[in-house]
């Protein structure tokens, strides 16, 4: 069991995915068309008010967000299983479609950073499910489907890097933790609603700042790609995760 843990969590390239991934879902969560829809998400998955929102409902506000989280989950994990299995079909071409994908993480991040005029529009569906508990895993996995393309090009990435790991697995974990980066904010959001409402207002102040630090990061990761220099540390660390063994 040790070392089928460290095989499949521990490897040199998942080691430096899985932050990536982390950090591409806080970004994510920090751009102009979901933060700002914060406390909308959380009164409509719960089915309060807002001023029933900041009372006493922790326990219902966090049984609704958590559904919601694990709605858009499902979708998201989808997308990985699919992405790493097609790069397991495709590895003897691995490292062209690497450097292709790096191309197109650099012109995500460049998207999302809002330097490429004309292309970061933001659209949505207007599908809207039951209104409270009942709907809350059906909004998340709409959102999963529909939010895009503003958090389309993180998602992006996380998937080129799933299939550049060439498994279903390990691209389920990579977007399962992609969905942590995303979903942990929202669930901090309702256990502490109106100490979140101040953080968000701050954020939303600064969003320009957030959205070139997204896409700065986006456009390195797309620089490491096309150069090889991500195969090379994920090479380098399997060989220094290798004279480590993990105790489970």
């Amino acid at each position: 069991m040790t070392e089928t843990f460290g095989d499949t969590i521990l490897t040199g390239s998942l080691a430096l995915a899985l932050p990536v991934a982390a950090l591409a879902g806080l970004v994510s969560f920090l751009s102009p068309c979901v933060i700002p829809l914060v406390p909308g998400y959380l009164g409509y998955v719960t089915g309060l008010s807002g001023a029933e929102l900041r009372a006493a409902h922790r326990g219902r506000v966090l049984l609704g967000t958590a559904l919601f989280v694990l709605g858009f989950s499902v979708v998201f994990v989808s997308y990985g299983v699919l992405f790493g299995g097609l790069g397991r079909v495709f590895v003897q071409h691995g490292d062209v479609i690497t450097r292709v994908m790096g191309v197109v993480t650099i012109v995500l991040g460049l998207i999302f950073a809002g330097w490429l005029p004309g292309l970061s529009r933001d659209w949505h569906t207007n599908v809207r499910p039951a209104v409270g508990l009942a709907g809350a895993p059906l909004l998340g996995a709409v959102f999963g489907i529909g939010w895009t393309p503003c958090i389309g090009p993180t998602l992006s990435a996380v998937q080129f890097l799933a299939f550049d790991e060439a498994s279903a697995g390990r691209g389920a974990l990579l977007s399962f933790v992609y969905c942590l980066g995303l979903g942990l904010p929202f669930l901090i959001a309702a256990l502490a609603y109106q100490r979140a409402l101040r953080v968000l207002r701050w954020v939303r102040e600064h969003q320009l700042a957030v959205m070139r630090a997204g896409g700065i990061m986006l456009i390195v990761l797309g620089v490491l790609l096309v150069t090889g220099v991500w195969s090379e540390l994920m090479t380098s660390m399997q060989t220094w995760i290798g004279g480590f063994e993990v105790a489970v």
